[in-house]
């Protein structure tokens, strides 16, 4: 009697290989990302650090084992499958090319990109799926773009967004290692470099970014521009005004959201607790709500406050918290390789 067929199929154990880059290594939001690549056990079976040539030698620690910084060049020549960048929009527009050329994916976190219409501007849970193999570049949005469309993306599915206005209280964290320090000197005491015009300590500034000739800064047209490519909806009208606040936890938003059609303040509250990387928080009875102390590294985003606006039809209010360092940049960043990975778009299957 003859084996069963079955028994003549070898299966074969394949083992994804991963080389990763992480440019920016030794700023704010290199350091988080390698923290998360680290604590979401992403598929790195090699790791390449590159920083300024300043930084070229300097040893990080990643998963126990020490890592040398190299330069942009030596970084190229071995061709890796995946690089986040976080370098600033003047390197990403000078050497993500580069990568790309050899055949490596970027994840850029610069606004060097974002707005360009040849390249995907991507929240994993709003638009990951349009994401391609032929996608070299990939843009992460503004931190505070990314926390706000998390939130909106299910509510425009249910009521579709005719308009937004948000007010952001930002993190001196998004502005680096300059502006924390400027912020612990003055809570101190210390005279030091100053990465504001003004004062943060006990201060508000209702300035990020350069003006521009609207009266508008650059990070508030970000704000305006990004959601519209994200959501896939130039229909949607956003406004925005942010502010600098002196905390480091996070970023907040007051966001006003005015729908098309009406809702169910009780059915808003189930789609955003069922809407993935959103967590209510919206107890006000029991005096709970988002703040950026309890966001401080985590990737949800948190969403509370949440009422309807008494002024005018179909329109909602709502207070958004998210830590900008994480998921407004490193963990989408991560996400957004993830995906990749999930997809088959990234990465070389071996066999074991």
């Amino acid at each position: 009697m003859k084996p069963p067929k079955e028994a003549f199929i070898t299966i074969k154990k394949q083992i994804l290989t991963m080389k990763v880059a992480v440019v920016g290594a030794t700023g704010l939001v290199g350091t988080k990302m390698l923290q998360v690549l680290e604590e979401r056990n992403f598929p790195v079976t090699e790791l390449i650090l590159v920083a300024s040539e300043k930084s070229v030698g300097k040893q990080i620690t990643f998963k126990g084992k020490q890592y040398k910084v190299v330069s942009v060049e030596d970084a190229i020549k071995q061709k890796p499958d995946l690089a986040l960048f976080s370098a600033g929009g003047s390197t990403s527009l000078a050497q993500a090319p580069l990568f790309a050329e050899v055949g490596t994916t970027v994840v850029d976190n610069s606004s060097a990109w974002r707005m360009d219409p040849t390249k995907k501007l991507i929240v994993p849970e709003v638009n990951a799926n349009v994401l391609t193999a032929d996608d070299k570049i990939i843009a992460n949005p503004n931190c505070s773009t990314i926390q706000m469309v998390v939130a909106l993306k299910p509510l425009h599915d249910r009521y579709k967004i005719k308009r937004v206005v948000v007010s952001t209280y930002q993190s001196v964290t998004g502005t680096g290692v300059k502006a924390v320090d400027q912020l612990f000197n003055e809570r101190k005491g210390i005279d030091g470099p100053m990465a504001y015009p003004y004062k943060i300590d006990l201060n508000v500034l209702p300035h990020i970014d350069v003006f521009t000739e609207n009266g508008y800064t650059k990070e508030e047209m970000k704000m305006i521009k990004e959601t519209q490519k994200i959501m896939g909806d130039d229909s949607i009208r956003v406004t925005a005004t942010t502010v600098r606040i002196p905390v480091i936890g996070g970023h907040s938003e007051s966001v006003n959201i005015e729908f098309e059609k009406d809702f169910d303040l009780t059915e808003v509250r189930e789609i955003l607790e069922k809407a993935p990387g959103v967590e209510v928080v919206d107890d006000v009875a029991n005096l709970k709500y988002p703040m950026p102390l309890d966001a401080h590294n985590k990737d949800e985003v948190f969403v509370g406050r949440i009422r309807r606006d008494e002024s005018q039809p179909n329109t909602l209010n709502c207070w958004i918290v998210s830590d900008n360092l994480r998921k407004g940049a490193a963990t989408n960043a991560v996400q957004i390789a993830e995906y990749l990975v999930a997809k088959h778009l990234i990465g070389q299957a071996i066999e074991a």
